[in-house]
């Protein structure tokens, strides 16, 4: 609970402001309540109506109302605006401190700034014609001596808002600055499509909200009961229709195609109060898409439009129509306007009541445009370090990371860039006991449909990227590829011999726990051997 107090005109209807659309909090107006009482809308009639109240009550008016409006919520911040004197704060604290934790906030200002910021408030009630009338009440000239008696006095003289709030509510866990270490975030350690989407269906109903960042350059599929088919998630995390209760948000370093992202958001059924857009996510047009599909070809581009929209975002800085076309944000999109909102206040307000977040990376490491094999990248950071900056996440924060890698790693087919011992899918078949039929069917691309290019288990490229990612966990997929009888397997025990010795190279060279292990594309083919909840 914060008790306000301070000299009329210092902002403290701006500060209560911030603090409802930061935090949800409930602000209880001691004017609405003298005005509930047939007080008129007077300044004047108001403070007299206030000092009477005190001096029948001996202050304890304010909390009384109090009792009778609060209800007991010790996740909502409840604003008291304000306090006028030194016992209206007393039988606060006596009455509520077993319930809440009662902060009382001074808020202050030099006269100056006082007299001219009264003179030009939107006047709710009916004021007096200057400050110097204002300051002929008696509670109103000996307001300062609360300053006394106040857990924390902030001086507004040259501050806004958001800036007195953020000194008013330091140290009491609203702006989280202990890491908790609540996030873990999955990311692909090979060329993408190493099976990120099964793995985060599967994680998904473990979190309370669940961040997506990328483009739709990148499919990740998953399969729910009742559907017998995969899902195609482009924009939104894999995990959105698993866990129904969990919040939804696409982080500020999004790219963003904005008729998918609504068939998706259709086809999930998503609400505003579920889904979050940040506002300076990037808008793809379609002459992004037009650009890659005549430039693409030469690095094996998905061609969807993202990394020429990236390219503009950076151009439009000092460029207003880079490529001949204006950048267009999230918050410029009247399509998106419901769901759009920043970010940050919903990642520090989850960690502040200690829910866990679920990080969904796109694509692969070896696909970094820092870190993989240039010129045949894609346009953003892909590791671990690139997802959290593109969400607006702390790497503090940080408690697990989920590498996901394949048995046999694959590119996208034509001029996608080098792999390490390609082999043909007839190869795979004859090792496994899966048909090259299915392998060919399996090994296309989620967003261009095109056969990809498939290779021998590159130990040093796994090994390379678990040490970019800091991976602590290894999610192992295509188990089956292996042999198709780990299909079979429930446990790690029935896993052949072959899949178990492979599965400790796997660790040692990583120095990273397999926890777990895909055997076949359906809700329960995971292996869980997890730790860690």
């Amino acid at each position: 609970m914060l008790a306000l107090s301070g000299p009329v005109g210092v902002g403290k209807s701006s500060f209560t402001k911030v603090l409802e659309e930061r935090f949800a909090a409930i602000t209880y107006s001691t004017r609405e309540m003298l005005q509930s009482r047939g007080t008129a809308s007077d300044r004047k009639e108001l403070q007299n109506a206030g000092e009477t109240a005190d001096q029948t009550t001996d202050g304890r008016w304010v909390a009384d109302e109090l009792e009778r409006v609060l209800k007991t919520d010790p996740d909502q911040v409840v604003i008291v605006d304000a306090i006028r004197i030194k016992k209206q704060i007393d039988h606060i604290r006596t009455r509520f401190s077993g319930q809440w934790r009662v902060w009382h906030v001074f808020v202050d200002a030099d006269d100056a700034v006082l007299a001219e910021r009264y003179a030009g408030r939107k006047r709710k009630i009916a004021e007096f014609a200057d400050y110097d009338q204002l300051k002929d009440s008696e509670t109103e000239r000996a307001i300062r001596s609360l300053k006394c008696v106040a857990d924390r006095v902030v001086d507004a003289t040259r501050c806004d808002p958001v800036s007195v709030v953020a000194q008013a509510v330091a140290g009491l866990g609203l702006y989280p600055l202990e890491l908790d270490r609540l996030v873990d975030v999955v990311v692909g350690g090979e060329y993408g499509s190493e099976g990120k989407g099964h793995v985060c269906s599967y994680l998904a109903p473990g979190y309370d909200m669940l961040v997506r960042v990328g483009g739709p350059n990148a499919g990740h599929k998953a399969v729910l009961p009742p559907r017998s088919t995969p899902t195609t998630y482009v924009h939104l995390p894999s995990g959105s229709a698993a866990n129904p209760d969990a919040k939804i948000v696409l982080g500020a370093g999004a790219t963003i195609w904005i008729p998918r992202l609504l068939e998706e958001i259709a086809d999930i059924g998503l609400t505003p109060d579920r889904l979050s857009i940040d506002p300076q996510a990037m808008i793809i047009e379609q002459s992004d898409r037009e650009h890659e599909t005549q430039h693409g070809d030469r690095i094996g581009s998905t061609k969807q439009g993202v990394g020429a929209a990236t390219a503009r975002k950076i151009l439009g800085r000092f460029d207003p129509q880079p490529f001949g076309i204006a950048v267009r944000l999230a918050r410029e999109a009247e399509e998106l306007k419901p769901f759009v909102r920043p970010t940050a206040p919903l990642f520090e307000d989850a960690f502040a009541r200690g829910r866990k977040v679920f990080l969904e990376g796109t694509q692969g490491t070896e696909l970094s445009l820092h870190h993989g094999s240039y010129p045949h990248v894609t346009s953003r950071d892909t590791t671990v370090a690139g997802c959290l900056a593109d969400a607006g996440i702390a790497p503090g924060r940080v408690r697990k990371v989920v590498m996901v890698t394949r048995t046999y790693p694959i590119r996208v087919g034509g001029t996608s860039g080098p792999m390490s011992r390609p082999i043909t899918y007839q190869e795979i078949s004859d090792r496994s006991g899966i048909s090259e039929e299915e392998i060919a069917q399996t090994e296309k691309g989620s967003i261009s449909n095109n056969a990809r290019r498939i290779g021998e288990f590159d130990w040093e490229q796994v090994r390379r990227a678990a040490v970019l990612n800091g991976a602590t966990d290894i999610a192992l997929s295509f188990s089956d590829y292996i042999d198709v009888a780990n299909r079979d397997a429930r446990r790690f025990e029935d896993l052949t011999d072959a899949t178990r010795d492979f599965i400790e190279g796997v660790e040692q060279v990583t120095n990273a726990r397999v926890s777990l292990i895909t055997t076949r594309f359906e809700p329960r083919g995971i292996i869980d051997r997890r730790s860690w909840r």
